[in-house]
Formats: structure tokens, sequence, C-alpha cells
């Protein structure tokens, strides 16, 4: 089973982020883009999923919108991880019932906490 699913299109990002969270002793995976983040979920089921906004194929915020409307899927913790630290951003992705929200750059401590507090959430154990 895997911990956290990131869904990251940015190699310079997605590298560290791996590295922390196994670091951190969970297991992860990632994907590149918002469709491919839709199959894997949908297949595997993470117990977190680590969604940047700004993804090709299908945006974060599509792919959050669309989980949130499978009743088998509304449940799994969203940590929206973006560029773009506006307030509409944030907003966008709270209406659309996101767990968390970290703006890059990020702090590993910050991202670590936030990830420990919502995998004590998931329903997926």
């Amino acid at each position: 089973m895997i911990d956290v699913l990131i869904a990251e299109d940015e190699p310079a990002i997605l590298d560290p982020l791996s590295f922390i969270l196994e670091l951190a002793g969970w297991r992860v995976d990632s994907v590149t883009d918002g469709e491919a983040a839709l199959v894997h979920v949908r297949r595997q089921r993470p117990r977190l999923l680590l969604l940047d906004i700004m993804l090709p194929k299908r945006s974060g915020l599509d792919v959050l919108r669309i989980l949130r409307r499978e009743p088998h899927l509304a449940d799994i913790p969203v940590l929206i991880l973006t560029a773009r630290g506006q307030s509409h951003d944030r907003q966008l992705a709270q209406d659309l019932r996101a767990d968390g929200f970290i703006t890059k750059p990020f702090d590993n401590d910050e991202l670590i906490g936030e990830v420990r507090r919502l995998l004590a959430l998931s329903p997926v154990q």
C-alpha cells in the first residue's frame, strides 16, 4: 500500500519530496500529470495525495474536484502543493475541500508535519 502519492511534474521538486517523505518512513509513489494522478488514485487508493495545482493534462484542482465527487475516493486526504501562494488558489482549494495547503518552496519540517497530521486522519490505514 502507498502512504503518499505525489502528483508533481517538476523533477527538481519531485525528487526532494520523494526523498524527504521516504526518509521519514513512508511508502511513496509519484506521477507527473493530472490524468495519471486520477488513474493511480483509483487503482491504488493511497492514504494521502500530495497534489500540485499546476499539472499537465489536468490541473490539480480538476483532479481534486473529480476525487471529491467519487464517493469511494472522496475521503482521501489531499494536501495541495503549489508555487502560487495566492489567496485565490488557497480559496479554490478550500472550496474543493482540500485538507491542507503548502506553498513552494516548502519547509521540510512543515511538510512532514502536515503529512503526519493528514495521515492520522486517513481512512485507509
